[in-house]
């Protein structure tokens, strides 16, 4: 038999659903929009939730902005920013190659 379920229990739960009066504030923009996929995504598995949106969509609210932005809650904005932060710093280095020696010239034929 289930456990009634106590009004008290149902009330100390968070409500998941979302408030659309929530403040949402820009943390990222990019005019490529891969690399807002792949922050969004950073975002995503820290367990910030983020929205993608295109830049031109929102030239109400920012204006001249072109590309792509994400926007987060207002309470979870420094904390993206750091975490889009730490992403940066940790992503290799494009100028970097590996160390292959050249070979002068070709083997010879056998």
């Amino acid at each position: 038999m289930a456990e009634p379920v106590n009004s008290s229990d149902a009330q100390s739960r968070p409500d998941d659903r979302p408030n659309p009066n929530e403040k949402l504030v820009k943390v990222f923009d990019s005019e490529d929009e891969s690399e807002a996929l792949v922050v969004k995504g950073l975002l995503d598995s820290a367990g910030i939730d983020s929205d993608l949106a295109s830049a031109s969509l929102l030239q109400d609210a920012f204006p001249g902005m072109g590309g792509m932005l994400i926007l987060a809650r207002e309470e979870d904005a420094d904390e993206a920013r750091r975490v889009i932060a730490e992403g940066r710093q940790s992503a290799p280095d494009d100028d970097v190659t590996a160390d292959i020696p050249a070979i002068e010239e070709p083997p010879p034929k056998g």
